[in-house]
């Protein structure tokens, strides 16, 4: 689990299956990884876009994107990533 914290540190946007590629090990376990980290609040998703820099649409609640903040298909394209929670 280090290093999976160690890749997440570095901000970079990554799917779950580049996650695993890079720590040699399977998508699910990343998974379950991820998923443990939340759970116990060392790491936290971050939803894209914020709405911080929204054009005022109301279709970025919750964290999805809307077509008037987003390109199309911008979400197929993106990575996800996390942020480490600070204590």
């Amino acid at each position: 689990m280090q290093k999976l914290l160690e890749l997440l540190k570095d901000g970079r946007s990554r799917t779950i299956e580049m996650l695993a590629a890079e720590l040699n090990t399977s998508s699910d376990d990343i998974r379950r990884q991820i998923e443990y980290l939340e759970q116990i609040g060392t790491i936290r998703r971050i939803m894209f876009p914020s709405g911080k820099g929204c054009s005022g649409c109301t279709g970025c609640e919750g964290g999805t994107g809307c077509k008037g903040c987003m390109p199309a298909d911008a979400e197929s394209n993106m990575g996800e990533m996390w942020e480490i929670v600070t204590k």
